[in-house]
C-alpha cells in the first residue's frame, strides 16, 4: 500500500512539472491582420498599455495589417507587374490607413484624426513611435510580403521589428496568457 502511493506521489509531481513548463508567461501575442485605421489604433493602444503594465507583448502583422509597417519614403526594388499593382492599391504606411465604418470617402477619417488631436489622443504614428520605446516586439509575416510584393527595404524602421513565419506567432501564442485577433 506505501507502495503504490509513493508511486501515485510521484506521478503527480512529474504532471505539476509537465504543467508548470506550460505555464503561461506574462504575455500578451496579438495578431494585427487588419489595415482599418480604427483597428490598428485599437491594437497599438492595447499593446502599448500592456507593455505600460509591465506585460510583454508580440504583435504579429499579416495580410493587410502588414500596410501600415509600409514607409511612405522608401521603396522596393525588383518588384514584378503583381507587386507593382499591389503597392499601388495598398495604403503605403500608418497615414494612409482608413475607417473601416463610416470612412466617407475620407471625411470619417480626416474627423476621428482631429477629434483625437482635440482630445490629446496619441495617433497612431505616435503610439507606433511609444511601442517602440516601450519595447513592443513587431513580428512581420514573410508569407503576407511575399504574396503582396512588399520587400523589406521598404519597412519602418522599428527597433522591434523581425520577419517571421506563422511558427514563431503560434509559439508566442501558446506561452502568452491572451492572444487576440484585430
Amino acid at each position: 500500500m506505501a507502495n503504490e502511493i509513493e508511486k501515485q506521489v510521484e506521478e503527480l509531481e512529474k504532471k505539476i512539472k509537465q504543467l508548470q513548463k506550460r505555464e503561461a508567461k506574462d504575455q500578451i501575442s496579438i495578431i494585427a491582420f487588419s489595415g482599418d485605421l480604427d483597428k490598428m489604433l485599437a491594437a497599438m493602444i492595447i499593446a502599448t498599455g500592456a507593455r505600460a503594465m509591465d506585460t510583454e507583448v508580440k504583435m504579429f502583422f499579416t495580410f493587410w495589417g502588414t500596410t501600415m509597417l509600409r514607409d511612405p519614403k522608401k521603396s522596393g526594388k525588383g518588384k514584378n507587374f503583381m507587386s507593382k499593382m499591389f503597392g499601388c492599391m495598398l495604403p503605403k504606411g500608418s497615414t494612409k490607413l482608413k475607417l473601416s465604418k463610416l470612412n466617407m470617402c475620407g471625411m470619417g477619417t480626416a474627423m476621428l484624426k482631429g477629434l483625437m488631436k482635440k482630445k490629446g489622443v496619441p495617433s497612431l504614428e505616435e503610439l507606433i513611435k511609444v511601442a517602440g520605446e516601450l519595447g513592443v516586439e513587431i513580428n512581420v509575416c514573410e508569407m503576407s510580403m511575399d504574396l503582396m510584393g512588399f520587400k523589406r527595404e521598404e519597412m519602418i524602421d522599428y527597433p522591434n521589428l523581425k520577419y517571421v513565419g506563422v511558427g514563431s506567432y503560434l509559439a508566442d501564442a501558446d506561452e502568452s496568457r491572451i492572444q487576440l485577433f484585430i
